[in-house]
């Protein structure tokens, strides 16, 4: 009988103390599409193809590390003109992963930031007005010493946002923005 209550007092144990394995949604990308880029605006979904050095570059431009090669983005325009690009970066914030969407305005800003997913416990979880110092802010301007405020208890997560929008930010200015008069390293149009 000893050897039962200990299994079923293990089996209790482990019941109480696992959690929620599946992530928490909070939206969808195609949500997230439509809130950025309300109707009547079109979106184009275009990818950016690295190869080695090329991500070698963006990692050195972002000071963060850039592990993916394939890199979709969405263009949203209205009456012709750009509204602007959505990323959709996916990374780890400690040990597991979280999904933002970095909004760049034509003029490489930032837009916005939105949580799509996140799996870390709910008080890791940046908050909106902790989001809310990004808009206006260009690749210079995403240091500590810039003023992004660290949060407090969550240093991961706030430092996994900063470098998927410096990621993000170096990837646009290099591949996606026109590149300036000679220069044909632009690599954005998908392949058939």
């Amino acid at each position: 009988m000893t050897g039962r209550r200990s299994i079923l007092v293990l089996l209790l144990a482990l019941y109480l103390t696992a959690g929620d394995a599946s992530a928490r949604v909070y939206l969808t990308v195609q949500q997230a599409l439509d809130t950025v880029f309300p109707p009547p605006a079109k979106v184009e979904r275009r990818t950016l193809y690295l190869n080695e050095e090329q991500a070698r570059r963006a990692a050195e431009a972002a000071g963060a590390a850039v592990d993916a090669r394939v890199v979709p983005y969405y263009v949203g325009t209205s009456a012709g003109h750009v509204l602007g690009y959505a990323y959709f970066d996916t990374h780890l914030v400690r040990t597991l992963p979280e999904t933002v969407l970095i909004l760049v305005g034509p003029d490489t800003t930032i837009r916005r930031i939105d949580i799509l997913s996140f799996d870390e416990p709910e008080d890791y979880l940046p908050s909106r007005k902790w989001l809310e110092q990004f808009p206006g802010r260009g690749s210079a301007d995403l240091g500590a010493r810039q003023g992004i405020r660290a949060l407090t208890g969550a240093t991961l997560s706030s430092r996994a946002v900063t470098q998927a929008a410096k990621r993000v930010l170096a990837l646009h200015r290099l591949f996606v923005t026109p590149p300036p008069s000679g220069e044909q390293d632009r690599i954005q149009e998908p392949r058939p």
